[in-house]
Formats: C-alpha cells, structure tokens, sequence
C-alpha cells in the first residue's frame, strides 16, 4: 500500500514528533508499504520566527498537489498543522479524498507561552482543521478526553514507542559530576517549563541535555547547571543513563517521548501530574508525580531502576507502527489493494482499512 505522511516537523529538528514520524515511516517500510515523506526538505523554506530550528514551508500548495497527485497514495496522512499540512488538508478536501491527521502539540498553549492569543481562538482552529479528518489520533487517554471535552468527535488512539537496543542501562560514571544527578532532556524552549527545574531546590548535580532559543540565556543565568547541548543516538542514551532521576518540567506536552526513553535507560522520572505524563509514568513505581517538583524528584531517586526499565519494554517502535497503520483510511473507498506487500506483510492491518 502506498502511504504519504506530510510534516512540517522534519530533521534538522530533535524531538519528539520528528523521532514518531521517522520511526513510524521506517516500521511501515518493513510492513511493506511503500511510505513517501512529504517535509519541509522538498521546499523552499524560511526558519521559524523566535525558533530558527522550525522550518516554514514557502507558497507550497502547488508543489504538495503535485506530490499527492504523482504519489497517488492509497492513505494520506497530515502529522502537522503548518504550511504544508494545511496546503494538503486543501487539496484533499477539494478533491474529496479522505486522510487522517494526529494531534502532536499543545499550540494553544505554546502560543500563549510567546503572544497574548486567547486560548479559546487556538483551539476553535485546531478543532476546524483536525475535524475534516476522518480521524484524529492522540497519543494518551487524558489528551483524548481532553480534546473530547472540547468538541472534537473523530479521535482514535496512536501510542508511541522507543527503542529499548539504543535506550538501555549504561555507566553511571560516564558523567563525572556530583551525585545525585538530575537530568533534563529535550528543547531548550519557554513552552518546556525549564526553568522550574533549574530553580528547583537540589542536592547534587543538573544537567540539560538539548537545545533552543532559551539556551544562551539560561545558561548565563544557572552557571551551576551543565549545557550539553543536543546528543543523539547512543551518545543520548549514555548521558541518560547515567542520570540519578530525569525531571519533566513541562506541563503542555501531550505525551513526552523522552520520558519513555529515561524508563528504558532504568532512570525514574519526576513530572508535574498534568497530560502527558499521568499517562506514562507509574507513580510511586516508574517515577514521582507532584505539583513541587523537587518533591517528586526525591521521591523517584527512591525506586527500583529495573521496575523503570521493565515497564518500557512494553512500548516497542513496531506495536506502535501497527496502530497508526490500523487508523488509516483509503483516501478513495475501495477494495485493499492486493498484492504481494500488502497482502503478504499486513493483512490485518490493510482489512481494518475503511
């Protein structure tokens, strides 16, 4: 089956979103699909106001037709709300093709963390371009019920994944810096909250390991704490292992990769009790929720690596790929259709097609 995932979240960019996508196009290439990656690469782009690692798309809309109508995919899917997903979301709603969309980020709150826009006019946009879709997917049950609660009908679930080869147990002397040591992984960014765990009261060490446009000032401001800047791959993974405790400072994500990736590493992690991480982490087993932060951080210092570690080993990249390849729909109804990729490699999959 021929399968098109537009994006406007694509490498250069590190997080969470990027990690889903690219995973999940890779497990469908070994489904047998056939997977095209529609993405700010294949456009003239311009960075992103106030966060230059965002790539804008530039006048797309004739470009993305083209692509859709030469790609021909039997299942189209819209992972973002920018240039290039709504330039797609246009051409099939004037072509009358059917296509799935996934609610990654909390915009409204993002927005709201840089410009005085009203909560209520984010969500009446979002609610007006995922509900063309036939379905909407969302990675947790509080964000479904969430988004639910705000008038959204079409939502179905899509959970996510890390890879339990890369993310594992490692040295704890790979960082040489006072114990216990506290590690905040991901963007350097307002909308994550950082700076309530850099002014968290500790006992030991800090580390932040990524990037942003916050950086420069936060690391003039918190001298105590170490930058590592990003870190990718096995480099990650042994920085991340060799935490005492990952802090989750955030209160907008909507699921949090990297908190998957602390578990596997045997890392508890400590988080505020909001959407995301009621979701992922198991309080008093895999990490520590609470509303003080350094509380919680504590309280995970306290528990059993391998109980951490355990309950990743759950989330596996190719059950999470499965999912997502169930939630499509045939952008025409039609009979699946049969040959050796789809028939062979995902009959299941490609029968729960509507």
């Amino acid at each position: 089956m021929r399968i098109m995932i537009v994006t406007d979240a694509w490498a250069p960019q590190t997080n969470g979103v990027v990690r889903t996508l690219a995973q999940t196009a890779d497990w469908l290439g070994r489904f047998g699909h056939e997977v095209r990656m529609l993405t700010p690469r294949d456009f003239r782009s311009i960075a992103c106001p106030t966060y230059p690692e965002i790539r804008l798309s530039l006048l797309p809309r004739k470009a993305v037709l083209n692509s859709i109508a030469g790609f021909a995919p039997h299942a189209l899917h819209i992972a973002t709300e920018g240039p290039l997903g709504l330039a797609a979301r246009r051409y099939c709603l004037k072509n009358r093709l059917r296509f799935t969309t996934s609610y990654h980020t909390q915009f409204p709150q993002y927005l709201r963390a840089r410009f005085p826009i009203p909560m209520a006019a984010s969500y009446w946009l979002l609610h007006k371009f995922h509900c063309a879709a036939a379905r909407c997917m969302v990675s947790t049950l509080s964000l479904r019920h969430d988004l639910a609660a705000r008038g959204f009908e079409n939502l179905a679930s899509w959970r996510r994944g890390v890879d339990t080869e890369v993310f594992k147990p490692g040295a704890k002397d790979f960082l040489s810096l006072p114990r216990p040591i506290a590690a905040y992984v991901g963007r350097v960014a307002v909308e994550k909250n950082i700076e309530a765990f850099l002014e968290m009261p500790w006992e030991g060490s800090k580390i932040v390991i990524g990037d942003g446009p916050e950086r420069a000032r936060l690391q003039a401001q918190y001298p105590d704490t170490t930058f590592t800047g990003f870190r990718f791959g096995q480099d990650l993974a042994a920085h991340l292992a060799a935490a005492d405790v990952m802090v989750f400072p955030s209160r907008t994500d909507t699921f949090g990769l990297v908190n998957l990736e602390a578990m596997a590493c045997g890392v508890p992690v400590a988080a505020y009790p909001v959407t995301g991480p009621i979701d992922v982490i198991d309080d008093g087993v895999t990490g520590a929720l609470d509303e003080d932060l350094a509380a919680a951080a504590r309280r995970a210092l306290t528990l059993d690596p391998d109980k951490c570690r355990e309950h990743a080993m759950r989330f596996g990249w190719d059950a999470s790929a499965r999912e997502f390849e169930s939630n499509l729909v045939f952008c025409r109804p039609q009979t699946p259709p049969r040959g050796p990729s789809t028939v062979d490699a995902a009959p299941a999959a490609a029968a729960q097609l509507v």
